[in-house]
């Protein structure tokens, strides 16, 4: 489980294609607190690290992963928002986010507004997810609240702390998405759905 804030930028160092996996080498300063077999959001994505070493570790996607994420589309050097799993115990500053991508979206629009930015993101409403006006949603990982809620579009306002310290400022119209919508709302459509 994770929160939705951003803890590190990452650098993507290595892609390395086997079958039907993709093995992710990221240096973070996170590296040296790290350990084998611990779970890490990249975008958002929750991934195993299976190897340490030096400021890099290596992470495992596969074909599930890589066919439902954006995971697929990085290159080497891209950014990467990284958080690592909550404690039990701690703040729950963002919301509950569990790192299983539901979709990838599209940034439709940025728009600078004095001082902030606001981004507008499109998804396929027919895989059956939602937003709800001021709900919570998780876009590449970062937990934001959501504006301008429609059926199948949301939009997001950045404030420039979260500008500066994940990957937005890196987004543009066109960029592909890691979208995982709120995980209550999800049980709330899939048990409403079930009543039709």
């Amino acid at each position: 489980m994770f929160t939705g804030i951003i803890e590190d930028l990452g650098i993507v160092t290595k892609l390395d294609k086997q079958q039907g996996n993709l093995h992710l080498t990221v240096k973070s300063t996170l590296t040296n607190e790290l350990k084998i077999d611990q779970s890490v959001a990249h975008n958002g994505i929750c991934l195993t690290v299976v190897a340490i070493s030096g400021d890099n570790y290596t992470v495992t996607a596969i074909k599930e992963t890589i066919d439902k994420t954006n995971i697929g589309d990085l290159q080497q050097g891209d950014i990467i928002n990284l958080e690592r799993a909550m404690k039990l115990g701690d703040r729950l500053d963002g919301h509950i986010v569990q790192g299983h991508v539901d979709q990838v979206g599209t940034c439709e629009s940025v728009k600078e507004e004095n001082g902030s930015w606001l981004y507008s993101f499109s998804y396929d409403a027919s895989l059956g997810n939602v937003t709800i006006e001021k709900g919570s949603a998780t876009v590449n990982g970062v937990s934001l609240t959501v504006v301008n809620s429609k059926k199948n579009n949301f939009s997001v306002a950045i404030i420039p702390y979260t500008y500066e310290h994940t990957n937005f400022k890196h987004l543009k119209k066109g960029s592909k998405i890691n979208l995982e919508f709120d995980v209550l709302g999800k049980y709330i459509q899939k048990l409403y759905q079930a009543r039709l």
